[in-house]
């Protein structure tokens, strides 16, 4: 069958936010209110018929883009700022001095998700491009940026093996700001450098390994806002599928002109890569039909072989812990859909 996966993020309770913002993520009393977050919130994507699960983030307390570096010592909240489209703006932390340590990694959200799934986990994780841009531009006095690179890919790595080992049925790296870089800087050179980063990490796995990690990317979703989505496809998607791995998760639902996008995928997929197209849109407070969702499989296949082919969401429900612009009604609805608009498409394609 067309195999069909959650991105990451759902939004989390109203009860949890609010807790957050009164205590602080990191309070321990916390504790269980996050596993009771993640035991719902993975009781209820199982009962969409969701084939594969995520713990939703629940514990990821500020985003799924800082939560390995939250509490680090020697970091400052000035750090690389991304502008939004609705006008508000998101901060990477800035490293103050060495060395750089994760302070918490991925399979620790992966073992509690793993306590109470009764199918197979997904667990997401943060990409090394997107960590590199904690390091300032001026040079950070006895302790360069090959330093940095080096402690960077080692701690990546560990991450992401950990989460293989222990049991994750893929690891997914979210790498959102591949669009991005194209925006800030149009020659590509960003871009670039961001793919060769995220190769230097993804060469010390074995290609089996490799076969269970795959690679997120979007125009952001935060707030019903993009912070790329003006960017062209075309300026992203050929450097995308040089990055050593198996999987690609790419927001297609919420394009303007899907056709040109699945032509362009189709040009530059490579034969081991399996494409899981965004069929839902996040962003869009509309729950889609099971039919609509068909129908954009079907179109996706006209471009894309049916083996190599998945489905999935353009996004993370709610990347950052306070967005409450989509509801978690409204956001297992739409994974429902897509889940059953995934198996009507894999009916029609298979002449059952």
């Amino acid at each position: 069958m067309i195999p069909t996966e959650p991105v990451g993020s759902i939004p989390r309770p109203l009860e949890l936010i609010d807790a957050i913002k009164k205590r602080g993520g990191a309070d321990p009393s916390l504790n269980n209110i996050f596993e009771d977050a993640i035991r719902e919130t993975i009781e209820q994507l199982e009962a969409t018929g969701s084939p594969v699960v995520t713990d939703g983030e629940q514990s990821k307390y500020h985003n799924f883009w800082t939560y390995c570096v939250e509490g680090l010592p020697n970091s400052a909240q000035d750090g690389f700022k991304i502008p939004f489209e609705a006008g508000h703006t998101r901060r990477m932390l800035r490293l103050t001095q060495g060395p750089f340590r994760y302070q918490t990694q991925a399979d620790k959200y992966l073992e509690v998700a793993l306590r109470y799934a009764h199918v197979p986990v997904k667990q997401a994780v943060i990409s090394p491009s997107a960590l590199s841009l904690m390091y300032p531009a001026e040079e950070i006095p006895g302790y360069s940026r090959e330093e940095f690179i080096e402690d960077l890919v080692r701690e990546h790595e560990t991450e992401v093996r950990n989460c293989l080992e222990k049991g994750a049925h893929k690891v997914q790296i979210d790498f959102t700001e591949g669009r991005l870089a194209v925006k800030i800087d149009p020659s590509g050179h960003l871009l670039h450098s961001f793919i060769d980063l995220n190769n230097l990490a993804l060469s010390r796995f074995t290609a089996e390994e490799r076969s269970r990690i795959g690679v997120h990317t979007c125009p952001g979703g935060d707030m019903d806002s993009t912070h790329s989505a003006d960017v062209d496809y075309a300026e992203l998607l050929p450097s995308l599928f040089e990055l050593k791995v198996g999987n690609f998760c790419i927001a297609l639902a919420g394009e303007q002109d899907r056709t040109r996008v699945l032509k362009i995928i189709r040009r530059y997929m490579q034969p081991d890569q399996r494409i899981f197209v965004g069929v839902v849109a996040p962003i869009d407070p509309r729950v889609e039909t099971p039919e609509e969702i068909r129908d954009r499989i079907l179109e996706a296949s006209r471009y894309i072989p049916t083996e190599q082919l998945g489905t999935t969401d353009d996004c993370g429900f709610s990347p950052f812990f306070d967005d409450t612009s989509t509801s978690r009604e409204t956001a297992f609805a739409k994974i429902k859909a897509r889940v059953l608009g995934t198996a009507l498409a894999d009916q029609e394609i298979r002449g059952a």
